[in-house]
């Protein structure tokens, strides 16, 4: 079996909406970067945490991306999932507990299979968490086709050896302060998996379907080249650029609805071109490759400053306080609250348009008003 899965778990969301891209991707190589090795390293020190709390053999990964965060963020997720446990065994003398469980969903999904972070069972149920350490993008629990896909693979184990009515998924997403759990009947996911998953994951792995691009081209390997998503952005040249003043308000609002990702894309663009050009000598008609603007800075700071004390200037250091953030880290989080207690306030933020799907509860208008003339 590949060691990477064509239709993975990770990217459902995306080959389920968009059927063709799962084949697309292939012909390009993986640059997913820091992001995704720290979160590889967060996992390692997460799953090495719980082995030994659970009084499992384990010796502690040793990674560049060790840090305070990293250490506190992957105990407060084994405190999370000891409550988990302790909670199942109110019901449950004996529940089963495990780590880093291959799960195999090839019954709906060709090739199909992924790891489950944490599978805990436990009479009538079946609780599949999954760490996230990434801060970039709120992940949600609900509806979410990774953990579904994670589900049926652990139900597929355990359904005919467990009396199994109901299962939970849960996303732990400590740097979001997010923990989203989803809870549906065992049926109702065997009835998605069949009416919905199993053909959609068909022609999917076939490379069949139109192209649908949206929020999930995000990350997509091929976003930055496929024509679909460029032509769904160029769209907005129907406009013409015309002053926001002679659009109507459905223009307008279909220009707020995309520029998030039309600003993504071109973004997306630009660092594909440049990279093009720096690493592989490729020339773009009509553009060529500068030298951009640089701050000045010194070259050695202790030499500077004994440079410039020799001159007779001494008043050359300032000084402030550290961030909250870094502060909240030098404290830890309880010591922080007991000592500032009262010190530190949260201003209102600036007023933001957003989709309505946000959960953000609706700004007063007048208060708008009057914070953005405070601005």
């Amino acid at each position: 079996m590949s060691e990477h899965a064509i239709l993975s778990a990770s990217g459902a969301h995306r080959w389920m909406a968009c059927t063709p891209s799962a084949r697309l991707e292939l012909d390009f190589d993986d640059i997913s970067g820091v992001a995704a090795e720290e979160g590889t390293a967060a996992h390692a020190l997460a799953e090495h945490k719980l082995r030994k709390a659970l009084k499992m053999r384990s010796k502690k990964p040793v990674s560049k991306y060790d840090s305070d965060e990293m250490d506190a963020h992957t105990d407060d997720y084994v405190t999370f999932i000891l409550e988990q446990i302790a909670q199942a065994k109110q019901t449950c003398t004996d529940p089963l507990v495990l780590i880093e469980q291959r799960l195999n969903f090839s019954k709906y999904v060709p090739c199909g299979f992924g790891t489950g972070d944490c599978v805990i069972i436990a009479d009538g149920t079946l609780h599949i968490i999954d760490f996230k350490y990434g801060q970039g993008v709120l992940v949600n629990a609900e509806e979410n086709p990774q953990m579904k896909l994670y589900a049926l693979g652990a139900l597929e184990l355990f359904d005919g050896i467990y009396d199994i009515d109901v299962v939970s998924m849960t996303i732990f997403q400590p740097r979001r302060e997010n923990v989203s759990t989803y809870t549906v009947f065992k049926e109702s996911l065997y009835q998605w998996a069949e009416e919905i998953l199993k053909p959609t994951a068909a022609l999917a792995f076939d490379g069949g379907g139109e192209y649908f691009p949206g929020e999930h081209c995000q990350f997509c390997r091929a976003s930055v080249k496929c024509r679909a998503r460029a032509e769904s952005k160029m769209k907005l040249a129907v406009f013409e650029f015309t002053l926001p003043p002679l659009l109507s308000d459905d223009e307008i609002a279909e220009v707020l609805a995309a520029i998030g990702d039309l600003t993504n894309w071109a973004n997306e663009i630009m660092a594909y071109a440049t990279d093009a050009a720096i690493n592989h000598g490729k020339q773009w008609p009509g553009f060529k490759l500068v030298e951009g603007r640089s701050n000045r800075k010194y070259s050695d700071e202790k030499a500077v400053a004994e440079a410039v004390k020799a001159a007779g200037y001494h008043d050359i250091y300032k000084q402030s306080i550290i961030s909250i953030t870094e502060m909240e880290k030098l404290m830890s989080k309880p010591k922080f609250t007991e000592v500032l207690a009262g010190l530190v306030i949260k201003p209102p933020g600036k007023p933001t348009l957003v989709p309505l799907s946000d959960k953000r509860p609706v700004m007063n208008a007048s208060n708008a008003k009057k914070d953005f003339m405070e601005e």
